[in-house]
């Protein structure tokens, strides 16, 4: 496996810096709302080592490099995760719009393409990372065969652009792993997106970690289950074995 490194992606309006690692089939990783730091590239390495090319970009490279944009302190100390998050985050995920994460996804996928060997891709997404995924599955199903969604919350919501609405143009397969505490995604959620995922005909799996928070695959936060983690890894690693050509 190649060692992972920052590549720079030309967009029609600026640069995005992306993490890149490994060799073999594209997976397309979505990082989670706190941003591409070394966390998200740890994760990126764990996933290339299996056999597979990690794109991981910048989503948020409108307003700021991954460095200006990352927490400048320990988010594992009470306060401090609470404290980032009102620094502004959540108004950098409600500017990626529909319209935003499709055409980035497709500069996204075509960066990837160039690294990757030839074939399908998989989209894998934490927190709203998960939406990510599942959009770019639904912009791009001729290019993405495999989905997996991690703590995602706010899947299915009142409105037209409910990432639910989605699912019946997707061709991939889905995998969801829900976090058992998890305020952006009730119950009644996760049944909602499940009865949608079978309606569309989807080949899925979804299951919720018990006792996880959201945000249980970050161990730089306090968020951090180390079953629910090591379980995800564990059944992402049997869809990619499933879905993408070795």
């Amino acid at each position: 496996m190649s060692a992972g490194h920052t590549v720079v992606i030309d967009l029609p309006t600026g640069t995005a810096e992306a993490f890149l690692a490994g060799a073999g089939p594209g997976v397309l990783l979505y990082m989670d709302a706190i941003g591409l730091r070394p966390q998200i590239e740890a994760m990126a390495q764990r996933i290339a080592s299996w056999g597979y090319t990690v794109l991981a970009p910048n989503v948020f490279w409108r307003d700021g490099t991954a460095a200006e944009l990352a927490p400048k302190t320990d988010l594992r100390i009470p306060g401090n995760r609470e404290a980032f998050f009102a620094s502004g985050v959540m108004d950098r995920v409600a500017a990626l719009t529909p319209t935003v994460v499709r055409d980035d996804a497709r500069v996204w996928l075509d960066t990837l393409a160039e690294h990757a060997s030839a074939g399908p891709v998989a989209a894998v997404g934490y927190c709203f990372g998960g939406r990510l995924a599942l959009r770019t599955a639904a912009d791009f199903p001729d290019r993405v065969a495999a989905v997996g969604l991690f703590h995602s919350g706010g899947l299915v919501v009142d409105g037209p652009d409910s990432p639910h609405l989605l699912l019946p143009r997707v061709g991939a397969r889905v995998l969801a792993g829900h976090a058992d505490h998890d305020r952006s995604n009730s119950p009644e959620q996760i049944a909602a997106f499940d009865e949608a995922l079978t309606s569309a005909g989807i080949e899925h799996a979804t299951a919720v970690y018990p006792d996880a928070p959201h945000g249980y695959t970050m161990a730089d936060t306090p968020m951090y289950q180390e079953t629910g983690a090591q379980r995800h890894y564990d059944e992402l690693r049997e869809l990619l074995a499933q879905a993408l050509v070795p």
